[in-house]
């Protein structure tokens, strides 16, 4: 009997006090008959297990046993509860690893495991997606964990696809998509999503981490830099105090930041000139027509115009 799973099985029993065979092997994802055997292993090992025959009976310690496996504090037990992303864990191949967790957390919290739960969730995917989990996830997460050298074919956004051969450092999901940071060739930590590789294997080399790297600090700064990377034109745009308030909501917030930085002093109205960043003429259309009367384009002029003609045919449909 794996330890883990023997330590989840007494966990369970002893927060839930009984349950049936069934009911751990559902929890366990094992047949009834490892349960049976296990249950027995513990006796062995002397712990009171005993099981209750008849309706509402199953498995359950002897009154008043208390395992205090887990060395949790209850505050230390509901901030980690906090953590579990069910979800996530179980694409990246981690649900048994998050079983284990699970129960040891709930063994300290008593008779209220569900009570952080109840006061956090975190949704990750972003609105109108229906986002799958890329079907090497695990193997890279595998990758990731244990520190093993990732040899995958990856399919270049220029087209093509390419062999790898990377050092992962830490998985990210960001609205839904999965990311990789890998060092590659060139020694470079990068970005790859998960979706993306064709194929993915973890092999038996390791590689040493670098104990510098910070994945939340290194993240921050790729995102920063790959949206900077995809604003390539420039606008002047006059934007009235209501436009400078909501701009960081309406607009992607890097190009709301870089812009505000441009800006010179108000004029007599409040109105202030900047430089907004865009990721395309089409794409900054339609983000402008967004603000509306709150913001007027002074260059290029084929912008200009283009919105003035939409502002002409609104006013029409409005009148």
């Amino acid at each position: 009997m794996r330890a883990s799973r023997a330590i989840a099985l007494l966990l369970l029993l002893q927060n839930r006090r009984t349950m049936t065979a069934a009911q751990l092997a559902a929890e366990l994802e094992v047949s009834e008959r490892t349960v049976q055997r296990d249950v027995a292993a513990l006796i062995e090992a002397g712990v009171p297990v005993y099981a209750e025959r008849g309706r509402g009976g199953g498995y359950r310690l002897v009154d008043g046993y208390r395992s205090r496996l887990t060395g949790l504090e209850r505050a230390e037990a509901e901030v980690l509860h906090l953590a579990a992303l069910p979800g996530p864990l179980r694409e990246m191949g981690l649900s048994g690893q998050a079983l284990a967790a699970r129960v040891k957390i709930a063994a300290v919290l008593g008779d209220a495991p569900g009570a952080a739960a109840q006061r956090f969730h975190l949704d990750a995917p972003a609105w109108f997606r229906d986002t799958q989990a890329p079907p090497l996830l695990a193997e890279v997460s595998r990758a990731v964990w244990q520190e093993r050298v990732l040899h995958a074919r990856y399919a270049a956004r220029g087209g093509g696809t390419r062999q790898r051969r990377l050092e992962p450092y830490g998985l990210v999901l960001k609205a839904g998509q999965w990311y990789v940071a890998a060092r590659g060739p060139g020694g470079r930590i990068r970005s790859y999503r998960v979706d993306r590789f064709e194929s993915a294997e973890a092999g038996e080399e390791r590689f040493e981490r670098d104990p510098d790297f910070d994945l939340a600090d290194y993240w921050a700064t790729a995102a920063r830099e790959f949206t900077r990377a995809m604003l390539r034109e420039r606008a002047l745009v006059r934007l009235s105090p209501l436009a400078v308030e909501h701009l960081a909501v309406l607009l992607e917030p890097v190009a709301a930041a870089d812009a505000l930085g441009t800006a010179g002093p108000a004029d007599a109205d409040g109105w202030i000139t900047v430089t907004l960043p865009l990721e395309s003429w089409e794409i900054g259309y339609f983000e402008l027509l967004r603000l509306g009367p709150e913001a007027e384009v002074l260059h290029p002029p084929e912008l200009r115009a283009r919105l003035a003609e939409a502002a002409r045919r609104a006013a029409a449909l409005y009148a």
